[in-house]
């Protein structure tokens, strides 16, 4: 049965959606053992040869969601041309090929999943399905309510050269440290714009010396060691993709 080569590469863990297309449009896909660089191109999955760098790509059989408990010191990728350590030498007991469902930077630790199901990753990582992210950042100085409202509102903030203006967060003040000049807040957002929680503190004039994802819709780590990872459940899995 002919279905869209996105869409194929997609569902075998390749890459989300979007990312496949941007495989496709750059060249990197041959079919049959021609580069293929349309969009609109349709394959039969039972017939046709797919190649990405190199190596024919294999339905994957087993769909993997995984959850884990990211320490600070890793990247979000799954090579790094710098030659850092990325996430994936957290997760090396799996076999299959898994990739990570959005990006947290180095620096911030916590929540992140990885999966091989690219209707998944999707759904998880597109605007439009607005699934919560709560963070906890440690910030230098002491967090005002005009600072709270600011942030619920949205502050403008600048990424990639683009100006814009964050959506509405939740936010609350967890801890005021006044001996040591901390405070330690709880943000809430639903958009994956790149390291937005930190500048929409810059935007309100703090610093944030630490952040810990804690949670991702209604999965959180609480109960998961730095460094550790389990699988989700049947119900995580659907209440993210419902």
């Amino acid at each position: 049965m002919e279905e869209r080569l996105q869409k194929f590469l997609a569902r075998s863990g390749i890459a989300s959606r979007r990312k496949s297309e941007e495989l496709i449009t750059s060249g990197k896909i041959k079919v049959n053992g021609q580069v293929v660089t349309e969009l609109g191109i349709k394959i039969n999955p039972e017939i046709d040869i797919v190649e990405y760098n190199g190596k024919q790509i294999k339905e994957e059989n087993k769909k993997i969601y995984i959850l884990l408990n990211k320490p600070i010191g890793y990247v979000t990728t799954v090579k790094d041309q710098f030659k850092r350590d990325t996430v994936m030498e957290l997760v090396k007991g799996i076999k299959e090929r898994i990739v990570p469902v959005g990006r947290l930077d180095m620096y911030t630790s916590g929540a992140l999943l990885l999966s091989n199901d690219g209707d998944f990753i999707n759904k998880v990582t597109h605007p439009k399905h607005e699934i919560e992210k709560t963070y906890n950042a440690t910030i230098v100085g002491k967090v005002t309510k005009e600072d709270v409202e600011k942030l619920t509102k949205g502050v403008e903030i600048q990424d990639d050269l683009e100006t814009y203006v964050t959506k509405p967060a939740k936010v609350k003040i967890l801890k005021i440290d006044e001996e040591k000049n901390l405070s330690r807040i709880q943000i809430t957002i639903h958009e994956g714009k790149n390291r937005e929680v930190r500048r929409m503190c810059e935007a309100i004039g703090k610093k944030v010396i630490a952040l810990h994802r804690t949670q991702i819709g209604n999965i959180d780590v609480k109960d998961l060691q730095l460094g550790k990872w389990r699988y989700l459940t049947e119900k995580e899995i659907q209440n993210l993709i419902k």
